[in-house]
């Protein structure tokens, strides 16, 4: 019957424009350019710090060497523990196994000057309670709690990496915002408990139309409709608090912003961008850390390991070696050493239980700081 053929002709003309839709969203791109030096250290310099039964996502490292660890939430963690410390190169949940149900999809980590571990919930972005709470490392307490309003942590927002300022007060996130699409900054101000979104579709915090390509794949799924391109995500913050350096891993430049332009809460939106400053080209990255030079460490997601760059823009990279499937979070240890984790993204993200588990195991690795003559963290 006709009228049979001319719905089917409508769902067929309605499902093309969907996919046409997606593609433009969230697909296409180019390959990016390689940017990568020969590597400063060998591979004898890449040391294992623990061996792990799932991918680990962050990491935050104290002046006395304590390692805390999560499990990716885009791994889908098995068990009831996704938040750690390793003891005895051993994973132990923190800060203790019964507080683990409060955790949902905790990412982000970072221990600030006051020795207070801090975790960032993305709340399987955004759609539960994006949690921001920090632990007194010296008795394991909760010592902050904040639930961020909607307007602020967005349905669909990923409020990923951040940074603590020295004192303690403010806290710089970067909202990834891959499937919403408006990424920004957002700066939370700890003793009112009051946060405000920044450079909000700025250049600097948007994608560009890079395809990320790795030794494992290319970092696109369903034929092509959907590439891994999400908005701002490294952020570093410089040791005298002065500057916040950050960038959109499928962007080609890093750039940097003042901490009190962003505090500055009677600037305009165009006073702020007009602030905003371009350091250098980068390749395409996740994690970012920063040492007292402000020399920027960038975990180089194509290229297998950590690449820094100096404050004139130039690039070394540090250490490229075939074990690292993707270098993610990063930090500085009491010990001398630059920490990252390798959460092998490409073996996980929208992936079967079972291909996770036949990729292990999985890696937490270190490097010397002291490279070339200039000092770590």
């Amino acid at each position: 019957m006709k009228w049979i053929g001319r719905i089917l002709g409508a769902i067929a003309l309605l499902l093309m424009v969907l996919l046409i839709g997606l593609r433009i969203r969230y697909g296409g791109g180019e390959y990016y350019v390689d940017l990568s030096t020969d590597p400063l250290l060998t591979a004898e310099d890449l040391e294992t710090v623990a061996i792990l039964p799932q991918p680990p996502g962050n990491l935050a490292v104290s002046a006395d060497n304590r390692v805390f660890f999560n499990y990716h939430p885009e791994s889908r963690p098995v068990g009831s523990s996704t938040v750690f410390e390793l003891i005895g190169g051993e994973p132990v949940p923190y800060p203790s196994l019964e507080f683990q149900s409060n955790f949902d999809a905790v990412l982000g980590m970072f221990i600030d000057r006051q020795n207070r571990l801090w975790t960032l919930d993305t709340a399987q972005q955004g759609m539960g309670d994006v949690r921001l709470m920090a632990f007194d490392l010296n008795n394991g307490e909760v010592v902050h709690d904040h639930i961020f309003d909607r307007n602020i942590a967005q349905p669909l927002s990923f409020l990923n990496d951040f940074q603590v300022s020295a004192d303690g007060d403010t806290v710089y996130i970067a909202d990834v915002s891959f499937f919403r699409k408006n990424p920004a900054l957002v700066v939370y101000d700890v003793p009112s408990q009051t946060a405000r979104r920044l450079l909000e579709g700025h250049e600097s915090v948007v994608p560009q139309d890079w395809i990320v390509r790795t030794d494992i794949k290319e970092m696109t799924f369903y034929g092509g409709l959907i590439a891994l391109k999400p908005g701002v995500d490294g952020i570093a913050l410089s040791k005298d608090d002065q500057w916040i350096y950050y960038g959109a891993m499928t962007h080609d430049t890093l750039y940097r912003v003042r901490t009190s332009d962003l505090r500055d809460e009677s600037l305009s939106a165009a006073d702020l961008a007009n602030r905003v400053e371009a350091v250098g080209k980068k390749p395409l990255n996740d994690g970012l850390s920063i040492d007292v030079e402000n020399n920027v460490y960038i975990t180089a997601v194509e290229h297998n390991g950590i690449i820094r760059m100096r404050p004139d823009g130039t690039l070394e990279t540090l250490i490229e070696d075939d074990r690292v499937r993707w270098a993610d979070g990063i930090s500085y240890g009491g010990d001398g050493f630059i920490y990252f984790t390798d959460s092998a993204i490409p073996d996980l993200m929208l992936q079967s239980r079972e291909h996770i588990d036949s990729r292990a195991p999985f890696y937490i690795y270190r490097i010397p700081a002291d490279v070339a003559g200039v000092p770590g963290g």
